[in-house]
This record gives structure tokens, C-alpha cells and sequence, in this order.
């Protein structure tokens, strides 16, 4: 895009701005949206890994010990990640889903918190950690029927503590993990795994389709919380771009799409999103809002 339309800063009012013009947004969040709730994140303001990157798909499925070593992690962060609530980004994106100001909200988390804030067409573009599947049969069980299993195998791991990672994860290291005690899909004995997309494996191709649709409807994209490092949600910016939707992002720290943005805010999300409801119910009240539909990407 042209560098002398970028924008960066101006908060709420900047970001009320562009939403008014822009009445169909096509939105994609990442963890920013939830750090807000106590998950932590992946990257740094630079949109480098903070730790090492999370297990890939064909060590998981390689390896039993590394399956042990995985679930064990799991069980002890599932009593933080289990319970999590959305917080103010989540309900605001919530609200203006209700208000008619989305085409698609497409997630790049697996906390399933935008449905608990009470949205309602959400593309979990990298699944939910709260279902957990057969990697033979298909078979899929709640999470947290999987918790109350692996317990169960493994009492003398209960009293054990760890700092929280992200994606329901625990720094739970030193440790000798072949002891660890997990089970068998109840139906055929198959390998669970988190019914979510690890590295190394592909996104459905329903749910990019999904998100495609939306984007061919919407007037312009709003980036909440996200690096867009992960090709699979900067794909749907690219696409944008290459349409000539404007795109605007609310991140802390650099984004892969800073060139192309039209807007950034350097500010939290929740705090961001939180103050941007009432700026539009006082143009609603006003008779601000513009009218009109989304031009959308037509054949996109």
C-alpha cells in the first residue's frame, strides 16, 4: 500500500475510524487477543520465538516418549488453560459480530474463547484444545474426559507444579517422562492427540475455504493480537493486500504485514477494543454509522 496512508498509533478513535468506514471486517486473531485471560504467548515484540517452538507432528506421532512427555505437560497446564474466561477483546469482537460489523472472525488460537465470549461464526483455523481425536479412527472426546484419564493413570504426578506455557502447555522439564501413563483411544486403541493443527501438518481445507468466503465479503481486515509469522494467517492479509482491501492490525511489536497496513495500534487489545464500543454507540446514537453493503472481493 502506499506508505503515506500508513498510520500508526491513534488508538480507539483511529480505530473508530476505520471500522465506520469499513462496515463488513474480516477479523483474524492470534495470542495477543489472549494474553489478555493469563495465556501466555509465543513471541516477542520482534515476532521472534520466546522459547522453544512447540512439538511438531511427526516427532508426536514418532515417538512414545515424546507423547509422555507431552501429555504429562499437558495434564499439569490443562488446571490453568482448562479455565481461562474471555476477556474484553473477545467480548468487543463479540459484540461487533451482534452489531452486523463482521463478515468472519478467523482465530489463529485453540482456547475456543471467542465462542465462551459469544461469538458465533468462528473459523478455529488451527482447531480446539478443548477436543481431543483419534489420529486412526477419528473418534473425538472432550479434553477434559482426556484429563480425568490421564490422572487417573498417573497419580504420582498430581502434586507436581510448573510455570504455564502457551496452548494449555507447562514448562515441565529434568524429568523422566517414560513412566508417564497415557491411554489408548477408548474405540480402537489408536494415538490422541489435541484435535488441533500441530507444525508440520495442514490446515483443513474447509476451514480455509471458510475463511476464504468471509474475506470475499468483507470491505476491509482488522488483525487483533497476531505476529502473522504463521503463513496460515498471513495468507488472508496477503490475499487483502493483492485485492486492495485496506488491512489495519492492534499488536504490540512488529507484525510480517507492516508494510501493507493502513493502520496499526500498538496497544493492548483489550484495552483497545474495550474503549472502541462506546466511541460507536455514540455514532450510532448520532446517526453516524454509514449505510450500505460490502463491495467485498468478489470473485476472490
Amino acid at each position: 500500500m502506499d506508505s503515506d496512508m500508513a498510520m500508526v498509533g491513534g488508538g480507539a478513535g483511529a480505530l473508530r475510524d476505520f471500522v465506520l468506514a469499513h462496515p463488513r471486517l474480516f477479523v483474524l486473531t492470534g495470542a495477543g487477543c489472549s494474553t489478555g485471560s493469563g495465556i501466555p504467548d509465543y513471541r516477542d515484540s520482534e515476532g521472534a520465538w520466546k522459547r522453544r517452538p512447540p512439538m511438531n507432528f511427526s516427532t508426536f506421532m514418532g515417538s512414545a516418549l515424546s507423547r509422555s512427555r507431552y501429555w504429562a505437560r499437558g495434564m499439569i497446564g490443562w488446571r490453568m488453560f482448562g479455565n481461562v474466561a474471555p476477556n474484553a477483546a473477545h467480548l468487543a469482537l463479540a459484540r461487533l459480530e451482534s452489531q452486523g460489523r463482521l463478515s468472519c472472525l478467523v482465530t489463529q488460537n485453540v482456547d475456543g474463547l471467542h465462542e465462551r465470549a459469544g461469538s458465533r461464526d468462528v473459523v478455529d483455523l488451527h482447531g480446539r484444545m478443548d477436543r481431543v481425536i483419534c489420529t486412526q479412527c477419528g473418534h473425538m472426546l472432550p479434553r477434559a474426559h482426556m484429563q480425568a484419564s490421564l490422572e487417573s493413570l498417573n497419580p504420582d504426578w498430581l502434586d507436581l507444579d510448573a510455570t504455564d506455557a502457551p496452548d494449555g502447555d507447562a514448562d515441565l522439564d529434568g524429568l523422566d517422562f517414560s513412566g508417564f501413563q497415557v491411554p489408548p483411544c477408548p474405540v480402537c486403541g489408536g494415538i490422541l492427540k489435541p484435535d488441533v493443527v500441530f507444525f508440520g501438518e495442514t490446515v483443513p481445507r474447509d476451514r480455509v475455504a471458510r475463511a476464504n468466503d468471509g474475506l470475499a465479503h468483507a470491505d476491509a481486515v482488522l488483525v487483533v493480537g497476531s505476529s502473522l509469522m504463521v503463513y496460515s494467517g498471513y495468507r488472508f492479509v496477503a490475499a487483502a493486500d493483492r485485492a486492495g482491501l485496506p488491512v489495519a492490525a492492534i499488536n504490540l511489536g512488529r507484525t510480517r504485514a507492516d508494510p501493507l497496513l493502513a493502520l496499526k495500534i500498538e496497544q493492548p487489545c483489550a484495552d483497545t477494543l474495550a474503549a472502541l464500543l462506546p466511541l460507536l454507540s455514540k455514532d450510532e446514537e448520532a446517526g453516524a454509522r454509514p449505510e450500505g453493503g460490502a463491495h467485498g472481493l468478489g470473485g476472490f
